[in-house]
């Protein structure tokens, strides 16, 4: 996706996306046939012969495909984008943290006082009100791919929402929306919260020292370290969460707290500091820092993980952010990254007495209580299980690959395919998020990395017996396939999200389920043991998220010009898996291919 880069221009239309095209259901026979092909690097022959007697049955004319493919085109004719309610977003049940929200580890900052804290602090809550202004006033400036441009719609989505519990299904509320939108922000500190006022009464924000100001004041009224972590409540299991709520809110205080959180436009966790550790540790612990907090005797109770957009600084400098993912995705939420004031000098205004920042208050039931112990149990397993290694590649960057002609995402993707296989000794289904933003409403779908090109690849890669010549052709037959399939995804023609409708669809209209959604291979294909993103962004950060199976990879880079940012995830519960040694595996990976290139200089692209 490198060579589309995004280049942002001002643009007159509407933002939200009402001008773009709606996303295309693609033809039936076209998605089985690429769903075969996606099949024949991970499934065994007599497996797949299965699948494909399966499939020509569900494609015969008249038959069950066809009708179900009808369905899903007239649900295309009524609706903005048919696949928008087939994300499962909120019917997923696991805890949203470390299963679901992405954190993002930014630059480490030089202050390690509460004074530079509170400095940085303000300075970024000024910026994103910045960029708060731009949505407010639709001046966002539209992005570009390829030429095209992108749905806008999720920048709109991150302010002032939030993820609300329930017991079986969450959902998503945007108070920007309200007739009276909301003027406050969230602060959070020592697992208290605060309601910050960030605009006068005229309407203006809140300028830099007045935010100074303000968070000093929090700080002082908040130095007790032995309150209840009610925030940590929203870390639990959805069906648990969502029971504790309805619990919680019962007391009218708890709720006017709870709703004054939900509405604020962003929150601000000043985060405890954490014990030093050695520079080749620091940014790992600050990746799960971000994705989780530490635990709860660290910062996992100084969250709102339902908040969509949290931002963490930690009194030693760590700093970041982490976002919960139904309303959004990544490249928007990186966006935000880059609106931190660059302004050194406080500006002196004139000294306006501000009202005190409010402080929450939570009443504390026997039951609210065991319900608090309860995550807290359940949060310092998860921390426990997580093994996470965020790295620098200093090797190289997007350089090398570009001076070979080749995309740097599908450089790291076939890279990352050789040290899966190296490792494992066998290709397994990878997921590499691609952006349907060229499309309105677009959020996602897959670009399935592991191509019968590249397993032709990664198997010759370390096979004596082939030539170099011969390795760096099925190299670039490698490259070019990611890059079709790409193309295909971004474009609406991938595979993936029409299945899942194909499915639903049935699961509506048929009695039974058809026996393509029941086979063996559909059950492997979804089982993604590597789930993967680029998350390029031209501050020098990191995304961080979990595996998305208990045996699996969250593997996110950003490709910078002489370095690449990885942050590797696994399961300590699994023992299969190992996230330092996979991204060992794939620094080496990195290396070979590019001494490969090197070395065979008439062959090169």
């Amino acid at each position: 996706q490198d060579d589309f880069q995004i280049i942002i221009e001002k643009q007159n239309e509407d933002a939200k996306g009402e001008g773009l095209p709606k996303l295309p259901v693609p033809p039936l026979q076209q998605t089985c046939e690429r769903y075969l092909a996606a099949l024949t690097p991970i499934v065994d022959p007599e497996e797949l012969n299965h699948t494909w007697q399966l499939l020509e049955e569900f494609q015969k004319p008249g038959g069950v495909g066809e009708r179900l493919q009808k369905g899903l085109e007239q649900r295309a004719k009524k609706m903005e984008n048919w696949v928008i309610n087939l994300l499962a977003y909120l019917d997923y049940r696991m805890p949203v943290v470390v299963y679901s929200s992405p954190g993002v580890v930014l630059p480490r900052m030089e202050f390690s006082d509460r004074q530079g804290q509170m400095r940085y602090a303000a300075k970024l809550i000024a910026g994103v009100l910045d960029f708060k202004s731009m949505i407010d006033n639709e001046t966002l400036p539209v992005e570009y791919l390829g030429g095209k441009s992108l749905c806008m719609n999720q920048y709109y989505q991150v302010l002032s929402s939030c993820r609300i519990p329930g017991t079986k299904r969450d959902n998503v509320v945007n108070y920007a929306l309200d007739k009276r939108p909301p003027t406050h922000i969230t602060v959070v500190h020592n697992f208290q919260f605060f309601v910050l006022d960030v605009y006068n009464s005229d309407g203006t924000p809140l300028t830099v020292d007045q935010i100074y100001i303000q968070l000093e004041k929090i700080w002082s009224s908040s130095l007790q370290t032995n309150k209840e972590p009610i925030g940590i409540l929203t870390s639990n299991h959805r069906n648990s969460w969502g029971k504790a709520y309805n619990n919680l809110i019962k007391d009218k205080t708890n709720k006017e707290s709870v709703r004054a959180i939900q509405k604020s436009i962003f929150t601000v966790c000043l985060d405890a500091p954490l014990p030093c550790a050695s520079d080749d540790m620091y940014r790992t612990r600050a990746g799960v820092q971000m994705l989780h907090g530490g635990g709860s005797r660290w910062n996992s109770g100084n969250r709102w993980f339902d908040k969509t957009l949290q931002f963490i600084i930690g009194e030693d400098g760590t700093c970041g952010l982490i976002y919960e993912h139904a309303p959004a995705e990544g490249p928007p939420i990186v966006f935000t990254t880059y609106l931190y004031r660059k302004s050194s000098e406080m500006v002196r205004t004139p000294m306006v007495p501000l009202r005190m920042p409010q402080k929450l208050r939570f009443n504390i039931t026997p039951e609210i209580k065991k319900d608090i112990e309860e995550a807290k149990q359940n949060m310092n397993i998860m921390v426990h299980d997580l093994d996470m290694k965020v790295s620098v590649f200093s090797h190289f960057g997007k350089d090398f690959p570009k001076s070979q002609k080749m995309s740097p995402d599908v450089f790291i993707q076939v890279a990352l395919q050789l040290a899966y296989y190296r490792f494992y000794k066998c290709c397994c289904p990878t997921y590499e998020s691609a952006s349907l933003r060229m499309f309105r409403l677009g959020r996602t779908d897959t670009i399935r990395s592991t191509s019968i090109d590249s397993a032709k690849f990664v198997k010759a890669m370390d096979d004596p017996a082939k030539h170099n010549t011969e390795k760096v052709a099925l190299l670039d037959k490698a490259v070019k396939a990611h890059r079709a399939y790409t193309d295909m995804a971004i474009r609406g023609q991938a595979i993936d999200r029409h299945m899942l409708g194909l499915k639903l669809q049935a699961i509506e209209d048929l009695a039974a389920l058809p026996e393509i959604f029941m086979d063996t291979s559909y059950a492997v294909a979804l089982h993604f043991n590597l789930s993967t993103s680029q998350v390029p962004a031209k501050t020098d950060c990191v995304m961080c998220f979990g595996p998305v199976v208990p045996d699996g990879y969250g593997v996110c880079y950003n490709p910078m010009d002489a370095h690449i940012n990885f942050s590797v995830s696994a399961f300590n519960s699994c023992q299969d898996t190992n996230a330092a040694r996979l991204a060992q595996a794939l620094e080496d990976a990195l290396l070979d291919m590019k001494t490969l290139l090197e070395q065979t200089p008439k062959a090169k692209l």
